[in-house]
């Protein structure tokens, strides 16, 4: 109840706070335009407040789209204010430095700069409607853009009937974030339409249980390619992070969603692998189950399990769902695997991301959260994912489908 109170408590002094830059700005308007602008802000403050104390009286409840949707908006309009107090704060810090260097000077009365005070204000929420906009066009628009990225890599060692091959690559699809069939339908027929002759999934089909993806494996069951569609398990696919009335309930649920890949026609690899032939020559594709360096992140693939077998393969793929795999153990003791494939990192949902630059929060966690990596003759490629988790958006870093071309040197 304590922390409930003070969570709050710290959301009121914050509408509180960017209210003070409200008075300010429309100081100059009519009565009755501020009065208009006062009653809008406090009926959404209060809407927010009252949402708030619903959410965390209830937070044990499912949660279901409406749910959803409501506390990615709390959220954004949390982001947005927060960066206005930002503003507002170093404003205030100023007037009082300045306050009290001027009343150390002598017994005049410290002037008070109204302009500057306002041109401030005036900045703070320009600057607080920058993630509020950006935040809420990456749900409208954003969540749901996808786009094909292609990747063309080289390789001297590529058997020659494997010149050309071309491979595509999805991720974190994350099926309990959608709202409907119709995005994810869209999102196989442009998987279809580039022709590739395999496909793979990387992990994190569901957030939390299997049921998530249970009325997707229709659609999911369309994918098609010549050579096959192969997936892995990632973090959240095994249940990890529900409360499970009994061990054999989780087992259940792993067991269930394993079947749901199979009745989507998908391959899924459990830390073992399979050999792609062309023109009687082979290459390997490795499966393996989550492996992460940290230790918040479960830790079940056998990346050796899936490596026997395949030595006297002159070239071989790793499905591995976490990016942070590859120095933990890839390319330290197994370096002759060619490409490593992953996911997990979404880009983090938000960031920068244009031709020679590139910038997400989670780039201070991860290593390698995004694109193409390379150490000696190995590769890594981190896809941002095809769904989203948590904020129900993406800004910067869209929904991907990747297509690799394999060329041989």
């Amino acid at each position: 109840m304590a922390r409930l109170i003070i969570t709050l408590v710290l959301v009121l002094l914050i509408d509180i706070y960017v209210f003070q830059a409200i008075r300010t700005v429309t100081a100059g308007l009519a009565p009755s335009g501020r009065k208009a602008v006062y009653i809008i802000y406090w009926a959404v403050s209060l809407f927010t407040l009252g949402t708030l104390l619903l959410a965390l009286l209830t937070r044990g409840s499912a949660p279901n789209p409406v749910r959803m949707q409501v506390a990615n908006v709390l959220f954004i309009l949390f982001i947005s204010k927060l960066v206005v107090v930002l503003f507002l704060f170093i404003d205030d810090l100023v007037r009082l430095t300045q306050w009290l260097s001027n009343a150390m000077r002598g017994p005049e009365k410290p002037q008070f700069n109204v302009s500057r005070h306002k041109f401030m204000s005036q900045l703070a929420l320009i600057m607080g409607a920058i993630p509020l906009g950006t935040l809420i066009w990456g749900m409208v628009k954003g969540a749901y853009s996808y786009q094909v990225k292609r990747v063309t890599l080289r390789f001297p060692n590529l058997p020659p009937a494997f010149d050309g091959f071309r491979l595509l690559q999805i991720t974190d699809m994350h099926s309990g974030s959608f709202h409907s069939s119709k995005p994810l339908e869209e999102a196989v027929a442009l998987i279809n339409k580039q022709a590739a002759d395999v496909v793979v999934f990387t992990g994190d089909i569901v957030n939390n249980v299997a049921s998530e993806v249970e009325p997707y494996v229709p659609i999911l069951s369309r994918i098609k390619a010549p050579s096959g569609v192969y997936s892995i398990l990632g973090n959240h696919d095994y249940g990890d992070y529900v409360q499970w009335a009994s061990r054999e309930a989780k087992t259940r649920n792993l067991d269930t969603l394993k079947q749901h890949h199979r009745n989507a026609g998908w391959d899924l690899l459990l830390n073992e692998h399979r050999v792609l032939e062309r023109n009687g020559q082979r290459i390997g594709l490795l499966g393996v189950e989550n492996w992460s360096t940290r230790m918040n992140f479960p830790r079940y693939g056998s990346l050796s399990r899936a490596y026997a077998g395949t030595e006297q393969l002159p070239f071989k793929i790793l499905l591995s769902h976490d990016p942070s795999h590859w120095d933990g153990e890839v390319n330290t003791r197994f370096q002759d695997i060619d490409l490593m494939l992953s996911g997990h990192t979404h880009g983090m949902q938000f960031g920068v991301n244009i031709p020679g630059f590139k910038w997400s929060p989670v780039q201070y966690v991860y290593k390698q959260w995004a694109g193409l990596y390379q150490k000696g003759r190995q590769y890594l490629y981190v896809n941002v994912g095809l769904g989203f988790l948590g904020y129900h958006g993406r800004v910067g870093f869209l929904p991907e489908i990747t297509v690799f071309e394999f060329k041989r040197t």
